[in-house]
């Protein structure tokens, strides 16, 4: 048997394999970066991408809606006013006539940009402010903290009627209001982070290298934050609509004839036991907006803690 088996086996079948050196040090799992890796966990997060979805639907509707429709914002027909939803009107119409999805498409207009614009100021402000303090330390980040905890002290509102009283009301009247305190928990977080990075390696082989404070904070610290700030400014946006709406709601927002969220909320507000629709639909699309950016938050703040890559 051991004849029969020997007789069928050669030496050509037990010839040493020749790997390359190249191919002996290949790693079986494809390389793909941080920002690739956090696409892929948010991808398999549902509730993010719904919100994801939530998202772009308004968008598209605020931006492709007023396209589908024959009536302007601003036009009043004193024949139609409190029309129910029909055909005609999808959305109906409110006190003055005027189309009520005309008025949404617009409106989400105005919030999405005052929420955006408020938050990007905040953005800006916020990690200049919490970098520098962050970075240098002792007595320059005491005083700079000091600022901040006075600033956290006024009220937001005694700012933005202070604001409204010396200025025009307008669009960049509301981003400025909002944007004289909203940088503040930017600030301190993205100091915190700084701290915390400051003290790798990295940043002190770039300070033996020669590189500049600026330089250390712009090409070192700061990116290595980014996944924080990210997370942190999905929660400002909605935060900046709420605020918004809010001021809108208690006749502090945008002027006639423009018309936001807030606003037409407040106008149908006032016929919310005879016209429900009327407060229904703004609400609706606060909401939507909001939760929107809340899903989205959540699931970059999986997606971006390293402590969850595999």
């Amino acid at each position: 048997m051991a004849l029969a088996i020997s007789g069928r086996l050669s030496p050509e079948m037990f010839q040493p394999v020749v790997i390359r050196e190249e191919e002996a040090e290949a790693l079986t799992r494809p390389v793909i970066s941080y920002w690739q890796d956090a696409w892929r966990r948010f991808k398999k997060n549902r509730l993010a991408m719904f919100g994801l979805g939530l998202l772009c639907f308004m968008l598209a509707l605020s931006f492709i809606g007023p396209y589908l429709t024959p009536y302007d914002f601003r036009e009043q027909s004193l024949l139609e006013c409190n029309l129910p939803p029909s055909s005609t009107h999808w959305l109906g119409t409110d006190n003055l006539g005027r189309d009520i999805f005309a008025r949404l498409c617009y409106g989400a207009q105005i919030s999405l940009f005052i929420g955006i614009m408020a938050a990007f100021l905040d953005l800006v402000i916020g990690v200049i402010y919490g970098g520098i303090s962050g970075y240098f330390g002792g007595l320059v980040d005491d005083i700079m903290m000091r600022i901040v905890d006075v600033l956290y002290g006024i009220p937001w509102l005694i700012i933005v009627i202070l604001l409204l009283v010396v200025m025009s009301p307008g669009i960049w009247t509301i981003i400025l209001a909002m944007s004289i305190t909203g940088w503040l928990g930017m600030a301190r977080l993205v100091r915190g982070q700084i701290l915390q990075i400051k003290e790798q390696e990295y940043v002190l082989a770039a300070r033996v290298l020669g590189a500049s404070p600026a330089g250390i904070i712009i090409r070192h610290l700061i990116p290595n934050a980014m996944g924080v700030i990210i997370v942190n400014l999905t929660f400002t946006i909605p935060t900046a609509i709420f605020g918004e709406a809010f001021l809108s709601f208690i006749g502090l927002g945008v002027p006639l004839p423009l018309a936001s969220l807030g606003s037409m909320a407040n106008d149908g507000y006032q016929y919310l036991l005879i016209y429900p629709y009327q407060l229904f639909f703004p609400a609706i699309a606060i909401c939507l907006i909001m939760l929107g950016f809340n899903f989205v938050g959540d699931g970059l703040r999986d997606a971006l803690d390293p402590r969850l890559r595999q």
